[in-house]
């Protein structure tokens, strides 16, 4: 089936370039054109990749400490029951487990040194179900949390902070104070520190510290875990979960999920990947309105062919359509161009960035550094696919106006010197 004169000469036009200087220069500055979409796209690809990337390894670690989903008294009190609203929680289907716990801000002591963190009790064989922190330490430090004892275990960097290790003591200084004669004084508690852990998360690592349930009830007189931590079949489903649980369980229980609670660091980073996506684009953007000189400059030389065209019966709209072919054909071909590189360097991230490192001798993340010593990628089609229609539709828009301009292009004027 022959194809439309239309695509057959824009086609023609597209691949022109062997003629003459004239028209060896308009190839150059179309092959620029489609260089300049494609490299724009592949930026824009790998750039997101890197930033998804970052995400998820920032995500997983942090999610190695907090559980997905929170349920917790509104009021700040114990639950009445705790066990009974985990089990509430658990006829969700997407609730494969709960675990108890105490939360509450307090000051760590050692001699001099003095720092602030969470003190968070905890239930070690519950917690193993809901954290992977638990689950790795469950036979580990976690195992000496035993009600009573008073053990602690302490984030790695904020250990090293107060200069302590296993075996020393610490004081936790707790929030408010208890009354005596002499007046009101802080509730103070020496703790054995049993252990330290790395979640490879600076934020918990340097500002969490974690005892068993009931001793942490008995330090801050709640009489009994203030909260339930639950773990999803699907992390990404957190908000909606807690959308079902907070309609189940009631106007006394507060159910905040991950997202919700990381709120600034989760808003942070899509803000970053918008603000991101759209200075990517406007590059993407220069380089397809480049295709609009390429066509006035091609609708200039070919002047003599469109009052041919014309001639012979050619109608205004196919001249149009002749040049939105090229300039369309000019914008798939730099998009496709850009998606394949982009993806090509996004999925050997962790090849090609190793490699610049040993030939310029040189570490873009370095480890005493950052807590993430190789570059992250995830491609996502979510990314992608927006990516290439923005692209070809920018290529679209540019090819309107030089199109127009041909099929205006009058024959007795353009032939009137030939």
């Amino acid at each position: 089936m022959p194809l439309p004169f239309e695509l057959q000469v824009g086609w023609r036009y597209t691949r022109a370039g062997r003629g003459g200087r004239r028209n060896r220069f308009i190839s150059f500055i179309s092959g620029a054109s489609i260089l300049g979409i494609a490299l724009g796209v592949a930026a824009l690809i790998i750039v997101l990749s890197v930033m998804n990337g970052f995400q998820r390894e920032v995500r997983d670690r942090m999610l190695n400490v907090i559980a997905h989903v929170e349920l917790l008294d509104y009021a700040g009190q114990a639950l009445p029951d705790w066990q009974a609203t985990a089990a509430k929680a658990r006829l969700n289907p997407e609730v494969i487990g709960a675990a108890p716990f105490i939360a509450s801000q307090g000051l760590i002591a050692r001699g001099e040194d003095m720092r602030g963190a969470v003190l968070r009790g905890i239930s070690p064989a519950e917690e193993a179900t809901v954290t992977a922190l638990g689950a790795q330490l469950k036979d580990g430090a976690f195992a000496q949390l035993q009600p009573g004892a008073w053990n602690i275990v302490l984030g790695a960097e904020l250990a090293r902070q107060l200069g302590v290790r296993e075996g020393d003591k610490i004081t936790v200084v707790a929030p408010g104070g208890q009354v005596t004669p002499a007046g009101v004084v802080p509730r103070l508690k020496s703790f054995n520190v049993v252990g330290t852990f790395s979640a490879g998360h600076y934020e918990y690592d340097s500002g969490l510290a974690l005892m068993h349930v009931d001793d942490a009830a008995k330090l801050f007189r709640t009489g009994g875990p203030t909260g339930v931590q639950l773990k999803l079949r699907d992390v990404h489903e957190a908000r909606r979960v807690a959308a079902e649980l907070g309609q189940v369980m009631g106007p006394d229980i507060l159910v905040r999920d991950w997202t919700r609670s990381n709120a600034n660091w989760f808003d942070a980073v899509q803000i970053e990947k918008r603000l991101m996506s759209i200075i990517l684009t406007l590059i993407v953007a220069v380089a397809a309105f480049n295709l609009v000189s390429t066509l006035v400059m091609t609708v200039t030389d070919k002047q003599s062919d469109i009052a041919i065209l014309r001639t012979l019966g050619a109608s205004p709209r196919s001249i149009m359509g002749v040049f939105i072919v090229q300039g369309a054909v000019a914008g798939v071909i730099g998009t496709l161009s850009g998606v394949g590189l982009g993806l090509l360097v996004a999925c050997n991230i962790d090849v090609i960035v190793p490699t610049i490192e040993r030939l310029l001798n040189v570490s873009f993340l370095p480890g005493s550094i950052y807590v993430i010593s190789q570059m992250p990628s995830d491609p996502q089609q979510g990314d992608i696919i927006p990516i290439a229609l923005v692209s070809l539709t920018l290529s679209f828009l540019a090819t309107l106006y030089p199109s127009w301009r041909a099929s205006r292009v009058q024959p007795a004027e353009a032939l009137r010197y030939e």
